[in-house]
C-alpha cells in the first residue's frame, strides 16, 4: 500500500479528526476564519485589533494615549475639512492631532471594510503625529493611503483614491501654482 500524497493528507486530516471527535463534517468555509476586525463586538475592541495589524506592518509606533473618537456628519466634515475631497470622492474621516481626535463621518459602520478602513487611516494619522517631522500635514497623507490599501487588500478590497493628489499633497507645496 502506497502513502497518501502530502495534499490529500492535508485535506482529509481535519474531517478525520472532526469524524473521529463526533463532531461530524466540518461546515465547507471551516477553512477560512472570520477576520480579526470582523470578531470585534465594540469601537474599543476594533481599535485594539487594528492597532496591532499597525503594530505589524507600519513603521509608526504605538502613541501612550488612544485617540478620541466622534461620529459627526458629512457637513461638519466639509467644514472641517481643509481638502475639499480632492483626495476622494467623499471625505469620511478626519484626524485632528491638537485634540488627538479621530472624526469619522456618518454612517459609519464597524462592519464594513470601507468603513474600518478610514479608521485604520486615521489611526495611522494618530501614529504619524509623533512619530517624526512632517513638513506639511499632506506628507502624512500618501503613507496613510498606502497603510490603508494594505489592509484592504487583505480584506480582498481596494481602495479608491486619487493616487495623483495624494502623491501632490505630499510635495507640499501650493496646489495652484502659476508662473507670472
Amino acid at each position: 500500500m502506497q502513502p497518501l500524497p502530502r495534499f490529500a493528507l492535508a485535506r482529509i486530516a481535519p474531517i478525520a479528526i472532526a469524524l473521529c471527535l463526533g463532531l461530524g463534517p466540518l461546515p465547507a468555509n471551516a477553512a477560512e476564519p472570520e477576520p480579526d476586525w470582523q470578531r470585534a463586538t465594540t469601537l474599543p475592541d476594533l481599535i485594539a485589533t487594528l492597532d496591532h495589524w499597525l503594530d505589524a506592518e507600519s513603521p509608526y509606533p504605538p502613541r501612550a494615549t488612544a485617540p478620541r473618537i466622534r461620529l459627526i456628519s458629512p457637513q461638519r466634515a466639509r467644514a472641517m475639512s481643509d481638502s475639499g475631497g480632492r483626495l476622494g470622492a467623499t471625505r469620511r474621516g478626519l484626524y485632528d492631532p491638537d485634540t488627538q481626535t479621530i472624526y469619522l463621518v456618518r454612517p459609519w459602520s464597524m462592519r464594513s471594510p470601507q468603513d474600518v478602513s478610514v479608521l485604520l487611516h486615521e489611526l495611522t494619522h494618530h501614529r504619524q503625529a509623533t512619530a517624526r517631522h512632517w513638513y506639511c500635514p499632506g506628507q502624512q497623507e500618501l503613507p496613510a493611503y498606502r497603510l490603508q490599501e494594505a489592509w484592504l487588500a487583505e480584506q480582498g478590497e481596494s481602495i479608491r483614491i486619487n493616487w495623483i493628489a495624494a502623491t501632490l499633497a505630499g510635495g507640499c507645496t501650493r496646489g495652484d501654482m502659476h508662473p507670472d
